[in-house]
């Protein structure tokens, strides 16, 4: 069964609306920034991190960023879309699905991914076991 965590953007958060295109800058912005690290550190970090290829898709008119395993005993697949303003959504958001047949390692990429994309972001995160995560700077 497939599992969804989602990015809610607020009024704080540095984008009030967001493209699949800042998602997917974001997103190799952190390939960018895990390869950096591998330089210090002396080896192939970047190919670790961010096991998969960014292939953008579309079906029924919506586009999504479909994240494909480099090896499929590890990574099977992740699959990310944006959603502005809707009647369902107040706020726009990011949402991240784990589909059937994930493995254990997409989950925990996805979680590591959530985190990275909510703190770039400033938004609102819905974990996949229903937590919530504030990574926007609230009022006191």
């Amino acid at each position: 069964m497939a599992k969804s965590a989602w990015i809610t953007l607020v009024e704080e958060s540095t984008l009030q609306e967001a493209t699949l295109d800042d998602v997917r800058a974001a997103l190799e912005r952190y390939v960018e920034m895990t390869a950096h690290t591998g330089q210090q550190l002396g080896w192939e970090y970047a190919d670790a991190a961010f096991p998969y290829d960014i292939l953008e898709q579309e079906e029924e008119g919506r586009r999504y960023l479909l994240l494909k395993g480099k090896d499929p005993h590890l990574y099977k697949h992740l699959i990310l879309g944006v959603d502005n303003r809707t009647e369902e959504w107040e706020h726009p958001h990011i949402q991240l699905v784990l589909p059937t047949g994930s493995t254990h390692g997409d989950r925990a990429k996805a979680n590591e991914f959530c985190r990275y994309l909510a703190k770039t972001f400033q938004g609102k995160l819905h974990l996949f076991n229903g937590r919530v995560m504030f990574f926007y700077p609230r009022k006191v």
